[in-house]
């Protein structure tokens, strides 16, 4: 299961909303308005990934279930 390309895809996918999400995060922390604009472009950033996560997760499990595995 793991040495499937849709789900390395995935988890990869997801490793990048945390760090995303985590670099939001940091700059909304600093404060300022440019930080305030970072952080707001961070998060659009994040939804976008998300997304792209979610889809792949659900590719990976639809595609794991049309082989039976």
């Amino acid at each position: 299961m793991i040495d499937d390309p849709i789900l390395i895809a995935a988890l990869v996918a997801c490793a990048a909303v945390l760090v995303i999400l985590l670099l939001g995060f940091n700059s909304f922390r600093k404060g300022g308005e440019d930080s305030a604009k970072t952080s707001n472009k961070l998060m659009q950033w994040r939804i976008g990934m998300q997304f792209v996560a979610i889809l792949l997760l659900l590719a990976f499990v639809f595609f794991r279930s049309q082989t039976g595995g």
